[in-house]
Parts: C-alpha cells; structure tokens; sequence
C-alpha cells in the first residue's frame, strides 16, 4: 500500500514515499545511500544492519519503514558531529576494534545505545549486551576493551 512516512534521518527530516511494509535498511542503502548499514544475514541475527531508533539499537533489516514513523533514526554516518568522532568510533579505532569492518557499524551503534541506557557497563554486561552482534573476524576482545574506554571517556574518567 502506498504511504508517505515522515521520520527524522541522521537530524534531519524526511519522508519516505512507497510501501510501508519496505524493510528500514533498503531505504537507507538504497534510496538515501547511506551504506554502513549492512545486510549480513537478513534475518535479524548478525547485527550488521544495526541503527538507533529513538536511541534504541535495531536491526534495519526486519523493520519495515512504517514503525519507524515520527521517529528519530540514526545510522553510522550521523553518529560523529562535524568536529569530532563520537567516542565509541574514537575508541574503535583506538583499540583497532575492526578488521573487515562489515560489522563494525552495527557494532558501534549497538555499543552507543548500552552506553545511553548504562554509562559504565561491566565487562560481562558488556558482553551480553552485544552478543546480539556478530564479528567473524574475531575482534571480540578489542570490541569490549573500546566500549569500556569510550565508557570511561563519555563519562570524562580515565581509561579503563
């Protein structure tokens, strides 16, 4: 069925004409070239179509266009602000937290939204946290040590 959805992009608004049942990701990739989003598995276990929705990590590839409504979405190329990376990017890069880089969007916006929600997770929180993403590089162990320096960063203590 044919509906405009009106939803606010990266900070900025748009509407999205066309079938509101069409996934979230193949609007981003396809019709706003935003490709950090990836498509991984396409049922909603890897993780790699991550993006915030209202602040809340969710997988653009079972979400259709239509519950995202009125609402904030937010992809990997509208994390960093014009003067800086946000801190979790800072802290990927500083603990090389990536190899391929396929998953490291996903990764990056699922850490940003347990940071919203929990500023100082434990190193197992952590880890349960992203257990919904998957690295098939094997960069687990660099992932958690870059969430918990941009922890300590977000909160302007010292590195963990």
């Amino acid at each position: 069925m044919e509906e405009t959805v009106q939803f606010k992009l990266n900070g900025s608004p748009v509407g999205v004409g066309g079938d509101g049942e069409r996934k979230l990701l193949w609007i981003l990739r396809s019709d706003r070239g935003l490709t950090g989003g990836k498509y991984g598995c396409g049922e909603g276990h890897c993780g790699a179509c991550t993006v915030l929705v209202d602040g809340e990590p969710v997988k653009s590839c079972q979400i259709p266009v239509k519950q995202v409504r009125g609402k904030e979405v937010v992809t990997i190329e509208g994390l960093a602000n014009k003067e800086s990376l946000h801190p979790v990017q800072a802290a990927f890069i500083e603990h090389d937290a990536l190899q391929c880089g396929f998953c490291t969007p996903g990764m990056i916006l699922r850490a940003v939204g347990l940071l919203s929600k929990n500023p100082q997770p434990s190193r197992a929180e952590i880890l349960r946290f992203m257990d919904h993403n998957f690295c098939r590089c094997g960069a687990h162990t660099r992932i958690v040590d870059a969430i918990q320096t941009a922890a300590a960063a977000m909160k302007g203590g010292k590195k963990p």
